[in-house]
């Protein structure tokens, strides 16, 4: 459908019966471990090397020949009841930027987007395509997509993790933004529940700015009533598609009605790749991704609802 060390040492000299002595260096304090995620949040910090690795793995040709990564929730269902899925006070992080600066909430267009573009990840030996958008965040650093575009679900974390902000038959015009960290809900890494099908991922800087300053970023609301009308945005690259270009559709948002998630449908055509590319709600705020379809079901994307266990995932990565 995209990355500090503190060093102390303490010399001196002493004179003792023997002579004048150098007072051995103090061995560098350790940086402070990272703070724990909260309880219902898992996240997982890319080794620099890792992330060094990514920058160049990236290739055009793998690029094209990566897999859309909706064949990743093969068997996946919700194991929550929607009822018990919790929702808490609506609130909206940020305020529409591109590039830096405040602007008028998206109008529909199908044109390249600079905070829109594509994430490429590989798992299990093998290389997926999916979609995301830059949102606003502490760090300004931080890309919204789909959690089965950062995790299997009950298995590992993706490697080769890249954001490709404003991808367009191939180009790159913001560059490659290789992530160093991934958070998702523990109910997707631990269960593979679909109803919390959301992440976040931590980019790197690339030429010494953030991914927000560089190609600007959307607010994020959560826990908004439900059935909005939205706007959706993503790669998709299977048939009839390519992924070379965005696309978009929109809609007003229905239950799912088989009741079995709390993800909502809006009318939509895109196909596998579009996973983790934005809805945006009238205000320009994202309030949810392109997730999964039924197969019975045409022309429908669901979308997770973004509630208090995705404001909680958010929250923790906007602050690492």
């Amino acid at each position: 459908m995209k990355l500090t060390s503190l060093r102390a040492a303490l010399t001196g000299a002493a004179l003792v019966a023997c002579g004048l002595l150098a007072v051995p260096t103090a061995a560098s304090a350790a940086p402070p471990a990272p703070p724990a995620p909260p309880p219902g949040v898992d996240q997982r910090a890319v080794p620099a090397a890792e992330a060094a690795a990514a920058a160049t793995y990236w290739t055009p040709e793998r690029m094209r020949s990566a897999t859309p990564a909706d064949v990743l929730l093969a068997g996946r269902s919700a194991s929550t009841p929607a009822a018990d899925v919790a929702a808490g006070a609506p609130v909206t992080y940020g305020k529409p930027s591109r590039g830096g600066e405040a602007v008028e909430p998206m109008a529909a267009s199908e044109a390249a987007v600079s905070n829109i573009g594509k994430v490429f990840f590989t798992l299990n030996g093998r290389n997926y395509v999916c979609s995301g958008n830059s949102v606003s965040a502490t760090n300004g650093s931080l890309v919204a997509t789909a959690a089965h575009c950062v995790h299997g679900g009950k298995g590992k974390y993706a490697t080769n993790w890249v954001f490709v902000p404003a991808y367009e038959n191939g180009s790159a015009p913001y560059g490659q933004w290789t992530a160093t960290k991934l958070t998702a809900p523990t109910q997707w890494t631990k269960r593979g529940d679909i109803t919390y099908d959301t992440a976040f991922a931590k980019v790197g800087l690339l030429g010494g700015k953030t991914l927000a300053s560089t190609v600007g970023a959307s607010p994020i609301a959560f826990n908004q009533v439900r059935g909005l009308s939205y706007e959706a945005f993503g790669y998709p690259a299977a048939a009839p598609f390519d992924g070379q270009t965005l696309k978009s559709c929109a809609g007003t948002a229905s239950p799912d009605p088989y009741g079995q998630t709390q993800s909502q449908g809006i009318p939509c055509d895109m196909t596998g790749g579009s996973s983790g590319g934005p809805w945006f709600l009238s205000s320009g705020a994202q309030n949810s991704v392109n997730s999964f379809g039924y197969n019975n079901i045409p022309n429908v994307m669901f979308g997770p609802y973004y509630g208090s266990v995705a404001q909680t995932t958010y929250a923790t990565a906007a602050a690492s």
